[in-house]
């Protein structure tokens, strides 16, 4: 017995727009996080362990 494939939903006016605005609103804020202290302390480690 075969089951039936669901249609992809798609988003249409104000949907699509809300949804683009949200991405660009997150690939904004996605390189605001710094790392560098966590990249020194696992790069101190890694020295320490020689690899």
């Amino acid at each position: 017995m075969a089951i039936a494939i669901k249609s992809i939903p798609v988003l249409n006016k104000e949907a699509a727009a809300n949804f683009t605005a949200k991405v660009a609103e997150n690939n904004a804020r996605k390189s605001s996080i710094d790392f560098s202290k966590q990249s020194s302390v696992a790069n101190k480690i890694l020295a320490k362990a020689k690899l």
